[in-house]
């Protein structure tokens, strides 16, 4: 059955439009007129964007936001973080990663992205044993997505050692350890679990250079010769310092020297490249997945964001840790970061005149429907139906027109409004935001606030 809507404002591949009729069945695009009449069609009033991807998300981390910001006896840094990560997980139940992963998909749909980059590492039991169906997280992750209405990549990840050159894994990693052929099968299971959401798709995640070794890497990508892979690469400097003891190169440079890296490819952060590194990532056509606020709030480090695009990288961000789930925030912090390591300002920006919003905006949406492996990015025919509606009588927004309108209105959304500019959100042609607030934002907040209650208690 298809459905018609009236879009007052739109932004279409070929540029801004008005009065955009858009028909949608079985979840994509399937007729998209600009100068339409409206003949009777549902009207969307406000800017119609298409949905941003989030091409990084560890779902359960969203509930054990703020419990890192306490300063320990020594200086704090990412390596200090995981360890908190480590206790939260050792209370954490199947039932409460679904009550978790939905609730975080419901802000990401009310604040503005349509689907997500599920990086999944959490596979097993309290104790490390394995469920009895090796897909039960897995299971759970496709659940929460089936009821938020949000897009799903399910990335299962491949985690197997505690340190680069095959280390042991330390007892806090014990949920995420897998061998090749545990792995293969968890893959295969993934797939199955994820018919129940619309249009999913599976790809793979070795986790990292340190969770990995060259052999169990390259049996990852015999699991799954095509589709997305995901990778964290170069993120701290520890990491990089001893990827550099271990095999004599950064990781990156290794990535790209020993593998095959191409559009299939994601590299997490990317935080810490040289300039040589930097260039031959942009020129492989993997995409660098940033995740802005992240990386601030781990301490990581800045991209080289003007380098990158100079060499024509491609990027997208993704919300990682799910500290601040926002995708303007993501944007606006990417480029903030930029200002500060160059003290200059629309350091993201092109071209003399260019919005800075727009050329951010464009870049997340081309980037992350690259890296999660779906038809997103465009209101066009043939793409998901996905779509964020910005309230064009926000104040920050209602007073913007003339001929750069939409650059304007892209901008003030980033850089001003940010989430309360959200009116209407669309995922894979339903309606699940209405005036700011998601379908079943109650049931799944007392879910969420249960959980989290329960598990704070112990």
């Amino acid at each position: 059955m298809s459905r018609v809507y009236m879009l007052a404002q739109a932004l279409l591949p070929t540029g801004f439009a008005t009065n955009v009729r858009v028909t949608v069945a079985d979840g994509r695009f399937t007729a998209v007129e600009p100068d339409a009449p409206a003949a009777g069609a549902h009207t969307l009033a406000g800017l119609a964007l298409p949905g941003v991807p989030n091409l990084h998300c560890h779902a359960f981390q969203r509930g054990m936001a703020g419990l890192a910001e306490r300063r320990g006896p020594a200086s704090d840094s990412f390596w200090t973080w995981r360890e908190v990560m480590y206790r939260f997980l050792a209370r954490l139940t199947p039932d409460d990663a679904e009550a978790i992963a939905a609730f975080a998909y419901m802000q990401m749909l009310e604040r503005g992205f349509s689907a997500v980059a599920e990086f999944h590492y959490l596979h097993h039991d309290i104790d490390g044993s394995p469920y009895a169906d090796r897909g039960e997280m897995a299971g759970r992750i496709a659940a929460a997505a089936a009821a938020t209405g949000i897009g799903l990549t399910l990335l299962p990840s491949l985690y197997g050692y505690g340190g680069l050159g095959g280390q042991p894994a330390v007892a806090g990693q014990r949920r995420f350890l897998n061998d090749p052929d545990r792995f293969a099968r968890l893959v295969e299971r993934s797939r199955e679990v994820v018919r129940a959401v619309p249009g999913a798709k599976v790809g793979i995640a070795p986790h990292s250079l340190r969770a990995v070794t060259p052999d169990t890497l390259r049996a990852a990508l015999a699991v799954a010769p095509d589709g997305p892979v995901h990778i964290h690469a170069a993120e701290q400097v520890k990491e990089v310092e001893d990827c550099v003891a271990w095999s004599g190169r950064r990781p990156v440079e290794w990535l790209l020297d020993e593998m095959p890296v191409d559009d299939r490819w994601v590299l997490i952060h990317t935080t810490h490249m040289t300039p040589d590194e930097t260039v031959r990532l942009a020129r492989s056509g993997a995409v660098a997945g940033l995740c802005p606020l992240t990386e601030a709030s781990l301490g990581d480090g800045i991209f080289r964001g003007a380098d990158y695009l100079e060499a024509r990288g491609r990027f997208g961000v993704g919300t990682d840790s799910n500290i601040d789930i926002d995708p303007a925030g993501e944007l606006r912090q990417l480029e903030y970061s930029q200002r500060l390591a160059h003290r200059a300002r629309n350091v993201m920006a092109t071209a003399e005149g260019e919005s800075t919003g727009r050329r951010l905006l464009s870049e997340a949406l081309s980037g992350g429907a690259q890296a999660l492996a779906q038809p997103l990015g465009a209101i066009a025919v043939g793409k998901r139906a996905d779509l964020v509606v910005l309230d064009t009588t926000h104040p920050d927004l209602a007073c913007v027109s003339g001929d750069r309108a939409i650059d304007r209105l892209i901008d003030l959304w980033l850089f001003v409004a940010g989430r309360d500019a959200v009116k209407t959100v669309m995922a894979g042609g339903s309606l699940v935001v209405e005036a700011g607030r998601h379908r079943a934002r109650d049931a799944i907040t007392a879910r969420y606030v249960a959980t989290l209650a329960r598990i704070l208690a112990e």
